[in-house]
């Protein structure tokens, strides 16, 4: 807004002396308020379509084994708790959940939607799997249907197979909840990062600075992310920064 009342008084000032200053600077003070409102409006729907989005392929996902479990139910309750859903917007997201478990259930057009809703924000995208996968994953079993259904949507809304490995590794390492650098955390930790085993550190580094630039909270913000899904941007810029702290410290005792 500042930036259209300096140039807008600059004109006025450059045709209209100081009255002109005047003029030209509350007219670029009206036009950024009009255009903040409505860029605020546009994010709000934004915000909006991706939660609704987000719980109705959920649905959608957690009946690809044939039936909705007990866990995937409760997964379902603590993400609305997780996110402080209260009043209309939890109904929004339970109405949004049984949508997507309707057998009319349009589950190309709903990630067709997302797709858009995301357009040239993969990290948007990985979050909107991350959180379909702890879904589904929430009995403790990824069945094979389940898993073939995830790729399918990853790939849809533009997530490639390589990002879908990498958000499985992060979810293991936060089910781990532990810094060890056993075999298996270890590999899970390169591929949180997205570097081979043999990355130079330079290499680890500057991948682990460019995801926690890329996944910083108020960063998603900007992006479309809704405010009630601050605390999992948090989770994934901590698992980022566990995933470095065990490379290095299984590199620093080699």
């Amino acid at each position: 807004m500042l930036f259209l009342i300096i140039i807008f008084a600059l004109i006025g000032l450059a045709f209209g002396g100081p009255v002109g200053l005047l003029i030209g600077g509350g007219l670029g003070w009206w036009l950024g308020k009009r255009l903040t409102r409505r860029l605020n409006i546009a994010r709000m729907r934004i915000q909006e379509g991706f939660l609704e989005s987000i719980f109705s392929v959920m649905g959608c996902l957690c009946q690809a084994d044939g039936k909705v479990t007990e866990g995937e139910l409760d997964i379902a309750e603590k993400l609305f708790d997780q996110m402080h859903l209260q009043g209309e917007q939890r109904a929004k997201a339970r109405a949004a959940f049984e949508r997507g478990r309707a057998d009319d259930f349009d589950l190309n057009a709903e990630l067709a939607a997302v797709n858009r809703l995301t357009q040239r924000q993969p990290v948007l995208r990985q979050v909107f799997i991350q959180v379909q996968l702890s879904a589904i994953a929430a009995d403790g079993v990824l069945h094979p249907a389940e898993h073939e259904m995830i790729l399918r949507v990853a790939r849809s809304v533009g997530c490639s197979d390589a990002e879908v490995q990498q958000i499985e590794a992060m979810l293991h390492g936060a089910a781990a909840n532990s810094q060890g650098a056993s075999e298996e955390a270890l590999k899970d930790a390169y591929r949180v990062l997205g570097v081979s085993d043999d990355a130079s550190d330079a290499e680890i580094k500057k991948a682990y600075r460019r995801l926690m630039s890329q996944n910083h909270p108020d960063k998603l913000a900007g992006k479309g992310l809704p405010e009630s899904m601050r605390d999992i941007a948090q989770a994934r810029t901590s698992e980022i920064g566990n995933a470095y702290e065990r490379i290095r410290e299984a590199r620093g005792s080699a």
